[in-house]
């Protein structure tokens, strides 16, 4: 019999996170302030708490993960390793499909591995409040759910568009005490100017994370600091307990190691969770093929510039080396929020420069016929976000079983789809269609990097 479920027991939990930083071939190029020199770490702490801005510019391989994290974690980790084998059996490939079940958390996804990390790093510096962005609402409940643990007060601005796709994400958050608002809001003068010369935009997560920041750097009492829960080192750092996990759990079922690793990626953190240690094994020496997923409506990775770039709208972010389609861009309202980030996280930038990583995008019509063969295959309706792994997922099972090969696929099933069935029943009555980034259109938003810092596109060539 085909193990369906690869288990671990708690005492097998990893006790400490991965950074990759240390060992990518080529150094990452520093955060730049507005004036082009490079970021001092004093200068983020406005924004994060020294603790967390600590572990950003960590050079540490390992990081040791605190016991009263682990304590939290426990309610849902370690989470299952998954056998894809209805899949397998309908694809008849030839193919053994893994997948981390990361959906089993309580807020639904794989965000609250670093939120719970993030709201107590900021407990203990003595933060009280922390706002953040949120796209989908996956982000935005999960922080709701951390800093309801830990007697943190929390605000959540969430990309308008989907605050009225998604209503009950929102609820989610105010039963785990956040307040929510839809952004761009009046309550910040980034929102208003937005509005002013926008009045109908549909927001992004651009505009949500400067009306969040500015709102962390405005309180005159000091105790609000701001949560991102993508794209920087620290959140990709605690994402890597995934990864960590599933190579423990592969190693119960006898696969040394797989041939292929996948996952989808807005900002980067699910995708780099699951992959980082892999990514780790492929420098030394493991003939891997990891490829993040995208939208073509919001081809950050696929067709983005490696750039000098900010994070937001209102340009108060430092200036990070990353593809991106432009600060200013503002995404199509497809129904994958969490994948309409203009900008890629800069490690998982990095690979790509370096050729450890291959990216991929893919169209929202394909996106949910996968997400419906896997419904009705596996049983599980996954979130539209995830559904991108899986697309990449099946064409390469149907590669397999096309070239006769034997091969191991894991993805990461990064969150479940409950609370996204508006975009099901959508596509179920016909109502959706795909739509790529015109041309014109990216070329637009490039323009505004014109008068920005230039990277170096270092890379050591060896991949």
């Amino acid at each position: 019999m085909k193990e369906k479920k690869i288990l671990l027991n708690e005492r097998d939990i990893p006790k400490q996170w991965y950074n990759l930083a240390p060992d990518l071939p080529t150094p990452m190029q520093p955060p730049l302030g507005p004036d082009g020199k490079p970021v001092r770490p004093d200068m983020l702490a406005p924004v994060f708490p020294m603790n967390l801005i600590e572990q950003e510019v960590s050079q540490k391989r390992w990081i040791d993960i605190p016991e009263e994290i682990l304590e939290i974690l426990y309610r849902w980790r370690p989470t299952p390793l998954r056998r894809a084998v209805y899949l397998e059996q309908y694809l008849k490939t030839p193919a053994r499909i893994y997948y981390k079940d990361e959906s089993l958390s309580p807020p639904g996804s794989h965000k609250p591995n670093t939120a719970v990390a993030q709201a107590w790093y900021n407990k203990q510096f003595g933060i009280k409040k922390i706002t953040t962005e949120t796209g989908a609402g996956q982000w935005g409940s999960a922080l709701a759910f951390a800093c309801n643990l830990l007697g943190l007060e929390c605000k959540v601005f969430m990309v308008r568009i989907s605050f009225e796709q998604k209503p009950l994400r929102k609820t989610m958050m105010r039963i785990w005490n956040a307040k929510c608002v839809p952004s761009p809001s009046q309550e910040t003068k980034a929102g208003r100017d937005i509005l002013k010369r926008i009045p109908d935009t549909p927001g992004s997560l651009g505009i949500a994370i400067s009306e969040a920041v500015e709102e962390a750097v405005t309180d005159k009492s000091g105790k609000t600091r701001y949560a991102l829960g993508s794209v920087l080192n620290h959140v990709l750092l605690h994402q890597t307990i995934i990864g960590l996990e599933a190579k423990k759990q592969l190693k119960i079922v006898g696969e040394k190691m797989p041939d292929i690793v996948i996952g989808c990626a807005g900002g980067g953190s699910n995708f780099a969770g699951l992959s980082f240690p892999f990514v780790y094994e492929k420098i030394n020496g493991a003939e891997i093929e990891i490829i993040p997923t995208e939208p073509t409506a919001c081809p950050t990775m696929t067709r983005g510039e490696f750039a000098y770039d900010f994070g937001d709208v209102a340009c108060t972010t430092p200036l990070l080396a990353m593809y991106t389609l432009g600060h200013a861009f503002i995404p199509p309202p497809i129904h994958a929020g969490g994948l309409r980030y203009h900008g890629m996280a800069p490690l998982v930038c990095q690979c790509i420069v370096e050729g450890l990583i291959k990216p991929r995008s893919y169209n929202q019509i394909k996106c949910y016929e996968s997400a419906l063969l896997w419904a009705r295959t596996e049983g599980a309706i996954c979130a539209p976000e995830t559904s991108h792994a899986i697309a990449c997922v099946i064409e390469e099972a149907e590669r397999a079983r096309e070239e006769a090969k034997e091969k191991v696929i894991i993805f990461n099933y990064s969150g479940h789809g409950l609370m996204d069935l508006s975009g099901y029943e959508n596509f179920l009555s016909d109502k959706l269609v795909n739509y790529s980034l015109p041309e014109e259109e990216l070329k637009k938003n490039i323009a505004s990097l014109k008068n920005l810092p230039k990277p170096k596109m270092q890379k050591s060539g060896k991949w």
